[in-house]
């Protein structure tokens, strides 16, 4: 130990100290050389050199750093690489300032203390120098440098393994995420923070440099199960320094340039892109990640334990949500200095637009990001928008719609809008900019209406916040504004896709196990190698995808934190949205602002996937503010001028339709529907609009697609029937709709209910054909094994179909049946009454009717199938009906039906629901419906003997029955009864001879041909009646032989 004795001069001390630090001494047989350092060197030349100076062999202040140079420059045998060595020096200096402080005088504590960290300082400097220019000290070789360090970084910076010593320290990192780089190397208390603060940045820059390619490629191909977090707490120290900060954003490979740059290729060769693609999702097979977590954690795991599924779920979540706030972190120091921060925002926009082709369907990997990059990339987003995502949204204002039409960063153009197209865009953007040219306020024509509007209160205030900009300048925009449009963009390419992957990977997963379901059936009917083959291929890809699924639901599924961040986001995004427009309050604006009808589709559309795939995960909505997103689904959900894509406003059903209390298992839900405002007044409304409106989607599946929307739409309605507020405003909207929206949408639901039901019937014939074929073995073996399987598959998806379209059909007859209790003008009306009393005599007739027989299933619950159930309710549709029918015209109706009426499936039905135990009022009721149109049926055949044979010109030339109330088409100028042409409305707006334009309103009455028919109908009866009195006359000169006669 260094302590002062009184026969060393202060000059003695300082040598001794000096030449512990260095390991050199100036005298060739130095004081205690016996148990002296074995490394020390003693540097002849340069003691030669000093002596000839004149000057003592003592080393001190003035010596140093001449010592040092020739130390590193020189070679002596023992002695270490000069990296070493200078680490080691300061270790030495820090070591011998401990013992210093121990020193009794004062003055000469403070002179040594000076010495030593001069020493410091000094080897602090040439490690400097070293580094920068390896050529002049130990030929260049800096290999040599960190022998004990991990082979794997023999190649790197001999700095490196210093910084994970430093970010190692008291850290643990076992497990997931660990294993630690260059184990056993020890960093000198404060050597790097002194060596990265104080020194120039070109000095720096390529040291740092050199660093950050070691770290971007020691993570290169790393999964979640490999050693990431201590890089990336290197990479984090780094950028803790002001010189890091500068130095990570010029580096060339911050954004990779270059003629053939893809998404791909940034993710793989920028700085950060190793770092954002460690995940948990499994990879291309060129780029996939090492250790395999599919393979490690998820494979066999039917077989595992669910604590040991449990336990790996966690881990991943743990160390993901790490790489989540390191890179997060790592991206707040950037952009905190103003310096850096223009350079990040372009790092992230080049990310964006580069992979903006991950929103289509099929993803091109070798030119895309992976989802593990945009999943983790969304994260860090998210904890980038926090400070404005506060439960008041106080920040919200800072949003600048016209950020998606005029920033220099993303291209947000040509994505598809809510609703104008991108002619309309481009033409609004054009008449905006040429106000500006002008000088005048930078506002387009419909933003000055919509500011002129009542409708745009001060909650649509965010359209005030514009961008400073003239001719050649940037529009500049505040980081906020910045920060939710990129953050919107990332988790539509991240988040979002993963979610949609996620559900086509589920439906694989479901149509393999269908289709290996099948060929096991085959396999053990008619066994072969071809199938057993295809059994075992089919059940490898199972494993994978069973992997994958894992996968997916480990790193997000499991990350309630992460999801719920999401919502919060799009929570902001909807309010933002809706001060677009004016604010939450109904009705909208009669005209749907260019600002909102402008803004990207998927901002709302991802909003909707999240709700959907959220409530669908337990207790992912619980504490989440969903009052914002019902407004806004209540708002948008039936405006079609608002939100053009019909089937985004059927998403927004599918939202709802998840939040049925029954549905949804949380509580919370029930206040969204029974105790909200906009609920209770619009909510009904606007579902029986929509239930309507998606008739017409203008896709060519938009038949198909109706059932799947309107079958939401049925359980919703069904639900809200069973509210009383509801109920009640569900009958105010039939009554002030009756000729309305309730009109077509009792017109359509009848439509469905026929055709769903007659479809399921005639495959239930066809299922039972083959399930005769099936059933004669014999003859089934005889036929070639495709035949079989092709005809096995067809019997599956004939099982399918009925069952779906069952399901269908019930839900639109149990609807008719409920409603039509309480609600029934609108069934009765002439344009309507004849199609229900067709539909419900159609129905009676497949169930009651001879062909009932050969409906019968052996299962029919399986299949959706319930006779007895669906006759009770066709009956007490019936029942209603004629309760309500003040007028008597439905018995009428029903016999007019020439298709489907028979009085005789009326005591049929009866006999039936006797013995099923329908109740007797019903019964009753029913029976003497039954009487009234049969007496119908005679009283319309008398009718039509009365009228004998009628001019064409009075018939209707579409049902050829006797006009009531002739109405003019005004386009082909053709007559047609008013009753058929305004059924036919309901369905189609169209001429039916030449199919242009045409509405209710649009018909024009034909009285003179309506006056001549109704002459004709009195001639004809007078006519009759002159007959019949003539018939009475002769009678009456008829003498009856007996009274009995008459009776025989």
């Amino acid at each position: 130990m260094a302590t002062q004795k009184p026969q060393r001069t202060p000059e003695e001390i300082e040598d001794i100290i000096l030449r512990k630090i260095f390991l050199v001494t100036l005298k060739e047989n130095p004081e205690n050389s016996s148990t002296s350092d074995p490394r020390v060197v003693y540097p002849e030349m340069t003691a030669a050199e000093i002596l000839s100076e004149g000057k003592s062999l003592l080393l001190s202040r003035d010596l140093m750093e001449r010592v040092l140079i020739d130390r590193l420059s020189g070679e002596f045998p023992n002695s270490e690489p000069p990296f070493n060595y200078l680490i080691g020096c300061y270790k030495r200096a820090h070591e011998e300032i401990k013992k210093i402080s121990n020193m009794k005088y004062q003055t000469l504590r403070s002179e040594m203390e000076c010495a030593a960290k001069q020493a410091k300082k000094l080897a602090v400097s040439y490690v400097r120098i070293h580094l920068g220019n390896p050529e002049l000290f130990s030929n260049g070789n800096l290999r040599d440098s960190n022998p004990k360090a991990s082979s794997s970084l023999s190649s790197n910076s001999p700095l490196l393994p210093l910084v994970f010593a430093e970010v190692s320290s008291g850290v643990m990192l076992g497990g997931f995420g660990g294993n630690e780089f260059g184990s056993g190397v020890d960093c000198p208390p404060g050597f790097l923070e002194e060596f990265f603060k104080d020194s120039d940045f070109d000095t720096l820059d390529p040291i740092l440099k050199g660093l950050y390619e070691d770290l971007r490629g020691s993570v290169l191909k790393v999964s979640a199960l490999g050693n990431f977090q201590q890089p990336l707490r290197a990479l984090l120290y780094l950028v803790s320094f002001p010189v890091g900060v500068k130095s990570l954003v010029n580096h060339p490979w911050w954004i990779p340039k270059g003629r053939y740059l893809n998404g791909r290729v940034i993710e793989m060769t920028s700085i950060l892109g190793p770092f954002f693609h460690v995940s948990a999702f499994p990879d291309h097979t060129i780029f996939k990640s090492q250790p395999d977590v599919g393979q490690q954690c998820f494979s066999d795991a039917s077989t595992r334990r669910a604590a040991d599924l449990l336990s790996s779920f966690t881990s991943i979540k743990a160390v993901m949500n790490n790489l989540y706030d390191g890179l997060a972190e790592v991206l707040l120091y950037l952009l905190k200095n103003t310096e850096t921060r223009e350079s990040v925002l372009e790092y992230l926009a080049e990310v964006i637009n580069k992979n903006a082709s991950r929103a289509h369907i099929q993803v091109d990997p070798l030119s895309c990001a992976s989802s593990g990059m945009f999943v983790n990339l969304s994260a860090v987003m998210l904890r980038l928008s926090e400070p404005f995502l506060d439960a008041n949204l106080t920040k919200k204002d800072k949003i600048d719609p016209s950020y998606v039409f005029y920033n220099n960063r993303l291209d947000l153009r040509g994505l598809t809008a809510l609703y104008a197209t991108s002619e309309e865009v481009a033409e609004w953007i054009n008449k905006d900019n040429l106000v500006k040219t002008d000088g005048s306020r930078p506002h387009g024509d419909d933003e000055i209406r919509l500011l002129q509007s009542q409708e745009a209160t001060s909650s649509g205030s965010t359209l005030n916040v514009k961008p400073t900009t003239s001719s050649g300048e940037k529009a500049k925009y505040p980081f906020i504004c910045e920060c939710f449009f990129m953050t919107a963009r990332v988790l539509n390419l991240g988040l979002l896709k993963a979610f949609s992957d996620f559900k086509h990977l589920v439906q694989d997963i479901s149509r393999c196990e269908d289709t290996l379901a099948t060929l096991k059936a085959m396999q053990g009917q008619a066994p072969s190698p071809q199938l057993e083959l295809d059994i075992s291929r089919l059940e490898k890809e199972m494993e994978l995808y069973s992997q994958e699924k894992f996968c997916y639901e480990a790193q997000i599924l499991r990350d309630g934190a992460f999801i719920q961040h999401a919502l919060s986001f799009y929570r902001l995004m909807v309010v933002w949205l809706v001060g677009l427009v004016g604010g939450f309050k109904m009705p909208l604006p009669s005209t749907c602002p260019m600002e909102f009808a402008s803004m990207p589709e998927h901002f709302v559309e991802d909003a909707m996937e999240l709700l959907i795939f959220a409530s669908r995960i337990p207790k992912a909505l619980d504490g989440v503010l969903l009052d914002d997103f019902m407004n806004f689904i209540i708002m948008f959900m039936a405006s079609p001028q608002f939100i053009k894509n019909p089937y985004l406003r059927a998403k927004m059903v599918e939202v709802l339709n998840c939040w049925m209390p029954l549905r949804s298992g949380s509580s919370a839900t029930s206040t969204l529907f029974e105790g909200h405002q906009l609920s209770l007044e619009y909510l009904v409304r606007n579902l029986l609009k929509v239930y309507v409106d998606i008739e017409f989607t203008g896709s060519h599946t938009q038949f198909y697609d109706k059932f799947n929307i309107r079958h939401n739409i049925a359980e919703l309605l069904d639900y809200l029937w069973q509210v009383p507020s509801h109920r009640n405003a569900w009958k105010q909207i039939a009554k002030e709709e009756e000729k309305g929206v309730y009109l077509n949408f009792l017109n359509f639901l009848i439509n469905d209910s026929i055709y769903l039901l007659d479809e399921s019937l005639n495959k239930i014939l066809e299922l039972k054909e083959l399930e005769v074929e099936m059933s004669n073995t014999v003859e089934w073996e005889r036929r070639p094994a495709q035949e079989r399987q092709e005809r096995t598959r067809l019997f599956h998806s004939q099982e399918n179909i009925i069952r779906i379209d069952m399901k269908l059909a019930n839900e639109g007859v149990s609807m008719l049946a409920f409603t039509s209790e309480q609600i029934t003008a609108p069934f009765l009306l002439p344009e309507m009454v004849e199609r229900v009393a067709s539909m419900l005599n159609y129905f009676l007739l497949q169930l009651v009717g001879p062909q009932r027989k050969s409906l019968t299933l052996k299962d029919p619950e399986k299949y959706e199938f319930r006779p007895k159930e669906l006759l009770k309710q066709i009956v007490r549709i019936y029942v209603h009906l004629a309760r309500g029918d003040a007028k008597n015209i439905f018995p009428a109706a029903i016999s007019s039906d020439g298709r489907s009426y028979n009085e005789q499936l009326f005591s049929a039905a009866a006999d039936i629901l006797r013995r099923i135990g329908e109740d007797g009022r019903i019964i009753q009721d029913f029976i003497e419906l039954g009487a009234k149109a049969k007496a119908a049926a005679s009283e319309a055949m008398d009718t039509e003997a009365v009228l004998g044979d009628i001019p064409d010109e009075f018939l209707d030339p579409i049902q050829f029955t006797l006009m009531k109330d002739p109405v003019i088409l005004p386009s082909s100028r053709i007559t047609i009864d008013r009753p058929v042409i305004q059924r036919h409305l309901l369905s189609d707006s169209t001429d039916p001879f030449n199919r242009s334009h045409l509405t209710t309103e649009m018909l024009i009455p034909n009285t003179e041909l309506k006056a001549r028919i109704e002459e004709f109908i009195k001639s004809q009866e007078l006519k009759r009646h002159g007959e019949g009195l003539n018939m009475q006359r002769s009678k009456g000169t008829i003498q009856p032989t007996s009274g009995e006669m008459l009776i025989d």
